[in-house]
């Protein structure tokens, strides 16, 4: 089974956590919008569904991604 990605990913005015199956999330801050993801991925995983966090700054290039193993 493959893992589910959660993008944290730039707006004009902000940042979004996108993640299929779920609507849109929009943070004014990139910090928070990482730090909802990852309790978002901390959720998913026991589950039993791996989860990565991807994180792109605002250039659009990916800066940062976590791996949450399926529990």
């Amino acid at each position: 089974m493959s893992s589910r990605i959660i993008w944290v990913s730039p707006l004009a005015e902000g940042w979004a956590v996108l993640c299929t199956g779920l609507e849109p999330l929009v943070f004014r801050s990139g910090a928070r919008a990482e730090a909802y993801a990852k309790r978002l991925a901390d959720r998913i995983a026991p589950l039993g569904r791996a989860v990565q966090v991807r994180v792109l700054d605002r250039s659009r290039n990916l800066v940062g991604t976590q791996l949450y193993p399926a529990v």
